[in-house]
């Protein structure tokens, strides 16, 4: 086979059927493909050139924008230089130098880092860390971990324990024992078409009092949450909710664990949610925009009470029996260098605080729509509730989403009947005027 005719397969490939995809009907997605050949900026392009806004950053994390070119550049340079090093019982600079960057970039009190390769991994490193601090402390019975219903926290056994959405629990047994879950913080009636966190909803969080008094605190790890419900649906958190969270963790020795994956790195306007909203997890889990998708890369950050509390055995055994063969690698941490870089010298994050106000107008422009039940906006996310179509729930979204792709030329995330936007931080004023534009489109071709 000829270069050019290998390059042509590899830009439109003719046979589908080998592959299983994530999280997608398979069946139908190979009967009506939904292809992209290369990215730039706030685009992909379909393999035949066609251009598609990417209202969704690739899957919540390419929030620089795609092939960013100091960014590309970083990942060559590094991998010509170094591919690899092991991460356990050795390391190379640019490791601890992501750390170093990434405790001044996130709030005081977390001091430390651990590296992965996802979200779902930094969710169960997160999860272990907490059990086997209270171990280390003496209170080996504190081992239940507490989730929240709506929750998402990756597809690890550990995350989709405590995770509270449905789909992502029901197929596989009984999961982790010793999990409880709060409710989750949304009600329409109360919340509907609201901008940023609602006043109603704080009061959901003293049902970890009553969690506290069912199993008493000295079973009880960690909490973790989303500061914003991200994949169920993009539910910002209610005034005052995650500040009550923390006062009862304080009060009961519980650690609060924030799963900053989404929200992480400018898309809620800042560093993190928590400096958002002015709490401090003890331990925080960030992927995604952290190398701006360049290069899978996560992690948590935790607090210099937990990382001691693993410093008291002899100095040479292990500290912490975890870790992931790619923990560490070379071309994550040059990525999340140059990422961080682009951050900084373009100013994202207070870019993206500066135009919350002007997504949400747009966004809400759409208030209104008779096939529109709910809109939900914080930072520079949007979500839209849509009417289900009777006896087919999460049809109407699937057929919103197709429709942005091949008709519109738009990328839109969908779960269930709810199509979520989160474009790259990048995103220029005209464009998001476009792209609810043409998600408007999307929605009238189910009418």
């Amino acid at each position: 086979m000829s270069d050019q005719a290998m390059a042509q397969k590899a830009k439109a490939p003719n046979d589908l059927e080998s592959l299983w995809l994530p999280f997608t009907p398979n069946r139908h997605f190979k009967r009506d493909p939904r292809l992209v050949a290369r990215a730039k900026d706030m685009n992909y392009f379909k393999p035949d050139g066609t251009a598609v806004l990417d209202g969704t950053a690739g899957l919540w994390c390419a929030n620089a924008g795609h092939c960013r070119d100091h960014i590309v550049k970083a990942i060559q340079t590094q991998a010509a230089e170094l591919d690899f090093a092991p991460s356990f019982q050795f390391s190379h600079p640019k490791a601890f130098e992501v750390a170093s960057q990434l405790v001044a970039m996130t709030p005081k009190g977390l001091d430390y880092a651990f590296f992965c390769n996802s979200g779902s991994e930094a969710a169960d490193t997160a999860l272990k860390i907490a059990i086997a601090y209270h171990r280390a402390n003496g209170e080996a019975s504190r081992t239940r971990l507490i989730g929240r219903e709506r929750g998402y926290h990756g597809v690890g056994f550990g995350g989709i324990s405590v995770g509270g959405m449905s789909p992502n629990r029901k197929f596989y047994g009984s999961l982790l024992p010793g999990i409880d879950h709060l409710p989750h913080t949304y009600n329409r009636a109360e919340q509907a078409f609201t901008k940023g966190e609602p006043e109603w909803g704080a009061h959901l969080a003293d049902e970890l009092q009553r969690l506290v008094d069912l199993h008493d605190a000295s079973t009880i790890a960690a909490v973790i949450v989303e500061p914003m419900a991200g994949s169920t649906g993009a539910l910002p958190p209610p005034k005052g909710y995650l500040q009550r969270l923390r006062e009862l963790c304080d009060k009961h020795g519980i650690l609060l664990i924030f799963d900053e994956v989404i929200t992480g790195f400018g898309r809620l306007g800042y560093a993190t949610a928590a400096e958002r909203f002015g709490v401090t997890p003890d331990i925080m889990t960030f992927a995604k925009g952290v190398t701006s998708a360049a290069v899978p890369m996560g992690g948590a950050m935790v607090g210099k009470h937990v990382y001691d509390a693993f410093q008291s055995g002899p100095d040479h055994m292990i500290d912490l029996f975890h870790g992931y063969t790619y923990s560490c690698h070379p071309l994550a941490m040059a990525a999340a260098l140059a990422t961080f870089e682009v951050y900084r010298e373009e100013g994202l994050f207070e870019r993206a605080r500066a135009n919350e106000a002007k997504f949400a107008d747009a966004a809400m422009q759409l208030k209104g729509h008779p096939l529109i039940l709910d809109i939900r906006t914080i930072g520079m996310v949007a979500a839209f509730d849509l009417a289900p179509i009777d006896g087919l729930p999460g049809k109407r979204g699937y057929d919103v989403m197709c429709n942005a792709f091949h008709e519109q030329n738009l990328m839109a995330r969908v779960s269930g009947d709810t199509i979520a936007f989160s474009p790259p931080l990048i995103i220029e004023e005209g464009q998001m005027g476009d792209l609810f534009e043409r998600f408007a489109k999307a929605v009238d071709s189910t009418a």
